[in-house]
């Protein structure tokens, strides 16, 4: 993608995030995403990330529609750039005790805890409300709209994608590096010769039975 057309998306997820402290009436916007909800091994990743009002950033869209290096530069420039950010996770246990669904909601209230903002509006990518007594709202399709809710995908892909590599250092022969946790073909034939590790998510289908 032509850095012209990513300061014309920038702009763009900007200018939603705009509309969406103005409508709510709150000054402060958070958003908030996660990584990893397929795999069948890993925890899944959550992020949440506060921009002050006047920040553009250029490089920021959906995490998978960029590129892993345009991904690992947008993620620098968050980190330094955020008001504050929030990066956290929900292990394959908390995964198997309490659904994924579960889990990824508890790993993004954990994110929004981290921050060092009050009273925050946060929009969450998908159709799921935070609750807890969190302001927040769903949006499908947020992490192509919303600048925040972008940068969220950017650090929580950047950042299970890391975890992922360093599991696969302690746990060789699964292919984690390659597969991220994912359920390839290659993935469920490690599954049957090793068995599953203490991060498979074992009431996945095919893991517990592999």
């Amino acid at each position: 993608m032509r850095a012209s057309e990513m300061a014309s998306i920038g702009r763009k997820l900007y200018e939603y995030d705009a509309c969406l402290r103005s409508s709510s009436g709150q000054g402060v916007l958070v958003g908030v995403d996660e990584a990893g909800r397929g795999p069948i091994a890993g925890p899944v990743f959550a992020a949440a990330v506060c921009f002050d009002s006047d920040l553009v950033l250029d490089c920021i869209y959906d995490s998978k529609a960029l590129r892993k290096k345009a991904r690992e530069h947008a993620y620098g420039l968050i980190v330094s750039e955020a008001a504050s950010f929030g990066i956290a996770s929900a292990s394959a246990k908390e995964i198997d005790e309490l659904n994924i669904r579960q889990a990824t909601l508890l790993a993004m209230r954990r994110a929004v805890g981290m921050l060092s903002v009050e009273h925050p509006f946060v929009v969450v990518d998908g159709k799921d409300i935070l609750g807890h007594n969190l302001n927040s709202q769903a949006i499908v399709g947020g992490d192509g709209l919303s600048m925040s809710i972008a940068a969220a995908s950017i650090l929580a892909k950047v950042s299970r994608d890391a975890f992922m590599d360093v599991l696969d250092d302690e746990y060789p022969g699964y292919g984690f590096a390659r597969n991220k946790g994912y359920p390839t073909p290659d993935h469920y034939e490690a599954l049957k010769s090793l068995g599953p590790t203490p991060y498979h998510r074992i009431s996945f289908r095919g893991v517990g039975r592999a």
